[in-house]
């Protein structure tokens, strides 16, 4: 399904910058298949020939829209890389900075989750491969130089490790309109103490270490 045209020209034109918007939104709320290339042009005031000049088809679009959804993610795996502090500093602050972008761009985390969740075997595989496999391995592999470093236990799977620190953002991203109506959920409206403590919990673990009880 990913497999036809992007974008005509790596600079985004104001056109194209609109199209990506309108389409971000819709296929987020209806899906692919609901979405048509009119309602595109006309919730971005273009014409339906600017929509396939830009992007080649609606596949096309779509693809496009999926790859800006995990620009941000990539920026900020690249900029930690070559940030200061340790292993483990890097990986609160990746784990922080994903959820306060996840969060402040609901259309796009939402069209990623409704292709994860709805998209089935073949579609999974293509997004793994083409969307977000890269931000992936790089999230790994900053668990892996924490393991070099001494920072985290050698025998982890550097996989699970990063799959849990996505899997908790998803969840306060999914679940934080339930959250709020749980007494004992204090951090439903702080996100950043919320992933604090989760990153807390995976840095330290929860069993009392000898001596401490």
């Amino acid at each position: 399904m990913y497999s036809t045209a992007q974008p005509n020209s790596e600079s985004i034109s104001s056109g194209e910058a609109a199209i990506l918007e309108a389409a971000e939104v819709l296929f987020a709320e209806k899906g692919f298949d609901a979405v048509s290339i009119r309602a595109i042009a006309g919730k971005a005031d273009v014409c339906k020939a600017n929509v396939f000049h830009h992007f080649g088809s609606k596949e096309g679009l779509y693809l496009a829209v999926l790859r800006s959804a995990v620009t941000e993610s990539k920026q900020i795996l690249e900029e930690l890389e070559g940030a200061s502090g340790n292993q483990q500093e890097r990986l609160r602050q990746f784990a922080g900075r994903h959820l306060r972008s996840i969060l402040g761009h609901p259309h796009v985390s939402r069209l990623i989750l409704r292709e994860a969740l709805e998209g089935g075997s073949e579609r999974g595989k293509e997004l793994a491969e083409k969307i977000v496999g890269d931000n992936f391995s790089q999230l790994v592999d900053l668990c892996r130089a924490g393991q070099k470093s001494g920072e985290l236990r050698p025998e982890l799977d550097p996989a699970l490790v990063a799959t849990l620190m996505v899997a908790a953002n998803v969840f306060f991203f999914e679940a934080a309109s339930v959250m709020r109506h749980i007494p004992e959920i204090k951090f439903y409206d702080d996100p950043q103490a919320y992933s604090a403590g989760v990153m807390d919990i995976l840095l330290n673990g929860m069993a009392n270490k000898k001596g401490e009880r």
